[in-house]
């Protein structure tokens, strides 16, 4: 029990939870946006609100106004998502992220042709002696 109560604990999952009430209230937001706005706006080039169009083939409606609101909210949603957090996040992790140190110099040792690093006395796996090779300038 100590265990899951640590686990409730983390703030990891307390930013989830911030994140998750705080995205489902945008998507509310930008809902309400697109069907009192920007659909309406839509409407004007024909007749009546472009959100309450529909059409009836036998008993069923397809309600296609409806299916274009929540085709905008969603674009307008993934656009903000991407251009103000996943655009930043990335640039962010870039600024971070560190180059590979290179490889050091290896030569192969005489005796067991195993590679050793290049300014090594004596073989790591044979223990033969050799002389180290110094690094070139360039």
């Amino acid at each position: 029990m100590s265990g899951f109560k640590k686990f409730l604990l983390r703030g990891n999952l307390v930013d989830l939870a911030v994140a998750f009430v705080i995205g489902a209230a945008f998507a509310a937001l930008v809902t309400a946006l697109v069907a009192d706005f920007i659909t309406p706006l839509i409407g004007l080039a024909g007749t009546g609100a472009f959100g309450d169009r529909s059409f009836t083939v036998g008993k069923s409606v397809f309600k296609y106004g409806d299916f274009v609101n929540a085709v905008l909210a969603f674009v307008i949603i993934a656009a903000v998502v991407y251009y103000l957090v996943v655009v930043p996040f990335s640039k962010l992790l870039d600024r971070f992220k560190k180059e590979p140190e290179p490889d050091a110099p290896v030569r192969d040792c005489p005796e067991c042709l195993s590679s050793i690093p290049a300014a090594a006395r004596r073989c790591a796996f044979c223990t033969a002696a050799s002389e180290p090779t110094l690094p070139t300038a360039v």
